[in-house]
């Protein structure tokens, strides 16, 4: 059975199914598998259908869990909340092909993990035999918000509240998690950007004050620092391979490129797990907007926060923290967590760390990183449009971008898939202005317009939200950040004793 470690202390051990629970390590750190000794072929799995395959990749990580227990994640999670019956299929571009991963109950790439997570927690509670109620505190920039709170809703003995920056997520993004339904679920807006969200709600698993509220409550988080909500992100890497597979695209044993755009790290991660895994990966292309730190880092070794915020069209890269990195640094050197623990203490009292150059070689060999500017997203959406008729959101647009960027400089042509992570809908009034039409209304009335100008189908979940009625409005100072937590904790024990 794969013991899981903490990033920062090796000595902290647990199961899968106790990491997924625990969503951080007590000690901050971040929970990784000692070893990925499972080597999954891409060819050995052709022909099988997604959920499939899901059961094959993630049961290769989270071993604790039994084939009846993910068999019923699995079919629970990928089901018809999904419009697409491929869960995620593959477009193919001039460039390449995009991995269209917004095809779930809330149009973006989160969706894929979100709706599994909730399952496999509820599964390891069942193990336990627990009668807690399991606190999901979350931190979004845009799309894990809402896909969590859909995951979530009323699932038994769980509560979920998601903190997101006040300026900085698209009207639609907002308009979804403010009309979240759900008796367990609460919403706050931040006063301040993604990075003081995810520092609020990774400092309420150390905070005194929080702890001191917790009665029978357990804190877990359903960002990706939960090793549950990043294990099933590798499965649409092993999927997208094996399509290409089947179509006589690429031959056994061909490798590929992914492009991705990243801002947390953890979507780019995935794709590096499933290389340890076996999945034949040439590069892994980190694409980031304005905000470059991981361009930077990958290009220099240097990790810096010295550099301005920027608040873009592409608001789920909008982060300056890479939360995930934690986990390559780990398996970069070596599994050296006192390094880890060191680096990421520069972090926190230095605001920057360096790696050694033999680790930034390493990382090098595997990742390359490009960003792209505002004016060439909007030039890429518009060019795709006009060119191809393909609609693309701005996310997608900074990986298309940069891929054209990393084949122009390297003169590398091995097959690219380019993860598009959200529906063009969600970012309407972006979308409409990079493709040359003016709006003049908000945010629905740029979804009307784009509508009518592209005739592209709008998602369901998107057009229904104009008239939901709104439930949450509260905002706070990031100050308040501790106090508000632990309130929300005794909230939620409080209801669970009157349920009991």
């Amino acid at each position: 059975m794969i013991a899981f470690v903490s990033t920062r202390n090796k000595n902290e051990r647990v199961s899968a199914h106790e990491a997924v629970i625990r969503g951080l390590a007590p000690d901050g750190g971040l929970y990784i598998p000692e070893k990925i000794a499972a080597h999954i072929d891409p060819a050995d799995l052709s022909g099988m259908t997604y959920q499939q395959i899901a059961e094959k990749v993630i049961s290769a990580v989270l071993d604790d869990y039994t084939e009846e227990e993910l068999h019923a994640c699995v079919t629970g999670a990928y089901d018809g909340k999904f419009d697409a019956k491929e869960i995620v299929p593959l477009t193919k571009v001039r460039d390449g092909w995009l991995m269209d991963l917004w095809h779930g109950p809330t149009s973006a790439f989160k969706d894929i993990a979100l709706t599994i997570l909730p399952r496999l927690l509820t599964a390891a509670y069942r193990k336990e035999n627990r009668n807690d109620t399991i606190s999901i505190l979350t931190a979004t920039s845009g799309d894990t918000g809402k896909a969590a709170l859909s995951g979530f809703k009323d699932v038994p003995h769980t509560a979920i509240t998601v903190f997101y920056p006040e300026i900085g997520v698209s009207a639609v993004q907002k308009k979804q998690m403010a009309t979240s339904e759900g008796n367990n679920v609460e919403v706050i807006a931040v006063r301040g950007n993604f990075d003081d969200c995810q520092r609020m709600v990774k400092e309420a698993n150390t905070d005194s004050e929080v702890q001191a509220s917790l009665q029978n409550v357990t804190i877990s988080s359903a960002n990706s620092i939960n090793i549950g909500r990043l294990v099933p992100q590798i499965v649409y890497y092993y999927s997208s391979y094996i399509r290409l597979l089947d179509e006589g695209v690429i031959r056994r044993g061909d490798e590929v490129n992914f492009c991705v755009p990243t801002g947390n790290f953890g979507d780019i991660l995935a794709g590096y797990f499933a290389k340890c895994l076996g999945l034949p990966v040439r590069k892994l292309i980190c694409a980031s907007n304005t905000n470059n730190v991981l361009t930077d880092f990958i290009r220099t070794g240097t990790y810096s926060l010295d550099r301005p915020f920027h608040t873009t069209m592409s608001p789920s890269m909008d982060i300056l923290i890479s939360s995930n990195l934690e986990r390559l640094l780990f398996m970069m050197s070596g599994c050296d967590d006192t390094l880890t623990a060191s680096l990421m203490k520069d972090l926190k009292e230095k605001g920057s760390y360096t790696v050694s150059e033999g680790m930034k070689n390493r990382i090098s060999e595997v990742f390359e990183g490009y960003w792209a500017s505002e004016e060439e997203c909007a030039s890429v959406i518009r060019e795709l449009w006009h060119d191809e008729h393909v609609l693309i959101d701005p996310h997608t647009s900074v990986a298309l971008s940069a891929a054209k960027a990393y084949k122009k400089a390297s003169g590398d042509d091995t097959p690219c898939i380019i993860l598009s992570t959200a529906s063009p809908y969600k970012f309407c009034k972006d979308v409409l202005a990079s493709i040359g039409i003016e709006n003049s209304g908000d945010e629905f009335d740029a979804m009307d317009k784009l509508h009518e100008a592209t005739g592209t189908p709008v998602p369901e979940n998107l057009a229904s939200l104009r008239e939901k009625p709104v439930r949450f409005t509260r905002v706070i100072d990031i100050s308040e950040g501790m106090h508000v937590i632990a309130a929300r904790m005794r909230q939620i024990a409080q209801a669970a004793g009157e349920t009991a």
